[in-house]
């Protein structure tokens, strides 16, 4: 019971980041900043619920099913902040799925070894969302436009959106975003192996 509540719980925590890390339009000002930050996010999120989840089932694919958990919750979640006149104008894609199908992969072409899942798995998942997640970034209509039209109320003077400053600290946030995910998602990919051997 303990084993499948905590898959509840990580599930659930990783839509709720999720949620905000999709929210690229009222972060215009440092939206390749926010987008390399928020890609590592998820990519932990989504690697560490999944390792736990496929290494405590040792069924191969139970990753992918893992994402496919947040996938729903975070569509079930989003749309509920759309009918309440959220300005979403945007889908958001299951980008955690082919990551998750990666995972899968290396369980079973390495014959369930954990230190391969670990290893291989994690930095192919820390590699491939930061990828994958542009797809998010790029479904956004018109972010600047959107950001003055709905403005948020608490944000201080100083948060105001601007002219976005691309390629003013670095000039490729996929790959920031991959690299520094490829290493961290190798210490949570262990951490999820870890939560089973209570």
């Amino acid at each position: 019971c303990t084993h499948y509540l905590i898959i509840v719980v990580v599930a659930v925590n990783s839509t709720l980041l999720t949620i905000n890390a999709g929210d690229y339009i009222f972060y215009t000002d440092w939206a390749w900043t926010s987008y390399t930050v928020f890609s590592i996010s998820q990519t932990l999120m989504l690697i560490v619920g999944a390792t736990y989840y496929l290494t405590f089932t040792g069924v191969p694919g139970t990753a992918t099913y893992y994402a496919l958990i947040m996938t729903v919750y975070t569509w079930i979640a989003k749309g509920a902040w759309f009918a309440l006149g959220y300005p979403y104008d945007f889908i958001v894609t299951p980008v955690w799925l082919p990551s998750a199908m990666l995972l899968d992969l290396v369980y079973w072409a390495t014959k369930k070894n954990k230190h391969s899942l670990i290893l291989f798995g994690g930095v192919l998942v820390g590699m491939s969302l930061p990828l994958f997640n542009m797809v998010n970034l790029i479904t956004v209509a018109d972010p600047l436009e959107t950001a003055f039209k709905y403005p948020r109320p608490t944000l201080p003077p100083y948060m105001t959106p601007i002219e976005p400053q691309v390629g003013k600290f670095y000039n490729s946030p996929v790959a920031l975003g991959a690299g520094a995910g490829a290493v961290l998602a190798c210490t949570f990919a262990a951490l999820g192996c870890k939560l089973n051997t209570w």
